[in-house]
């Protein structure tokens, strides 16, 4: 058998990917982009999920149904995405796919379903957790949120579903359009930083390698309902931006640009009920996991942070 991993191709699902295979374990990577692995412990399985073709439909369903444990993440990204068709490719990807995921496994399979922490609309003052009123501004959040209640449904009916709510996931393998992708390319290339809002916004920035150990954890230990994954040490963009120039040893200008009705001014998230669960929480080393995208976006001219990003840990 094999844990099945939905949008494996993605920033975070190819880190869970990586994670199982650290573990010996067997990986059916299911996305709809093309995917090289040269790994013998990954089957790579090249579908969309809500394909509604029945050759295509048999064979994620078999996948599904004959899986270990599903971590699902492939889903449409992008808080700020404002094209014409976004609600509808939100409602497909974030809700349908989830309906069709939980719909496929059996009953007594872990299914961790990653939605966001945009669901809670940001921190107003104190941590957020689990038990509050989910308060999501936007089509994204919105579309998460549904997501949730399809799990919540599944959940009712005795299935076993992780509902895993990251906050602001940070390092190596994000998408072009994510900030700290954004910022280390700009500085590397002598641009301005382009910065949403003010440098005093903070996020509870969250390591994707402790994400990935998180999702995979959960399922394993067949936990059911939500689980906020972050470090509930919130960060301002300001101190991300100040690891940014250390690491890559510039003093880059901040272009400020007008933050979205949706973009929340703060996240913070309430990490108990993970560390009850694990026995540990994230930590997030900013000047590391900065270091590590620097690394990764000039070809590895970059390596572990300059003594001047001390001050920020």
């Amino acid at each position: 058998m094999a844990v099945v991993v939905t949008g494996a191709a993605g920033f975070v699902g190819s880190a869970v990917v990586r994670c199982l295979l650290d573990q010996g374990r067997s990986v059916v990577a299911l996305d709809r982009r093309p995917q090289r692995s040269t790994s013998p412990g990954v089957r790579p399985l090249m579908a969309d999920l809500t394909d509604p073709r029945p050759v295509i439909a048999a064979q994620v369903g078999r996948a599904l149904a004959r899986a270990e444990a599903v971590v699902h993440l492939a889903g449409c990204p992008g808080v700020r995405d404002c094209a014409p068709d976004v609600a509808a490719r939100r409602q497909r990807d974030n809700v349908a796919a989830t309906e069709r995921v939980l719909a496929a496994v059996m009953p007594g399979t872990p299914v961790a379903v990653a939605t966001s922490s945009a669901v809670y609309g940001g921190a107003h003052g104190t941590p957020s957790s689990e038990d509050q009123p989910l308060r999501p501004r936007g089509g994204y959040a919105r579309s998460k949120a549904a997501a949730e209640e399809v799990c919540r449904h599944w959940l009712r009916r005795g299935h076993l579903v992780t509902v895993a709510r990251p906050f602001t996931v940070v390092g190596e393998g994000q998408r072009p359009d994510m900030a700290l992708h954004r910022w280390v390319t700009a500085a590397l290339q002598g641009r301005p930083l382009p910065v949403y809002g003010s440098p005093a916004r903070s996020r509870d920035f969250t390591d994707v390698r402790d994400v990935a150990r998180a999702l995979v954890e959960l399922t394993d230990l067949r936990v059911s309902g939500p689980v906020n994954l972050g470090t509930g040490v919130p960060h301002t963009l300001g101190q991300v931006l100040s690891a940014v120039a250390a690491v890559t040893g510039t003093a880059p200008q901040l272009q400020l640009e007008p933050a979205g009705l949706d973009d929340v001014p703060a996240t913070w998230a309430d990490p108990t009920r993970l560390e009850r669960l694990l026995g540990w929480r994230p930590r997030t080393d900013l000047p590391d996991v900065v270091a590590r995208v620097a690394a990764e976006l000039s070809g590895g001219a970059y390596g572990f942070p300059l003594p001047a990003a001390a001050a920020l840990r």
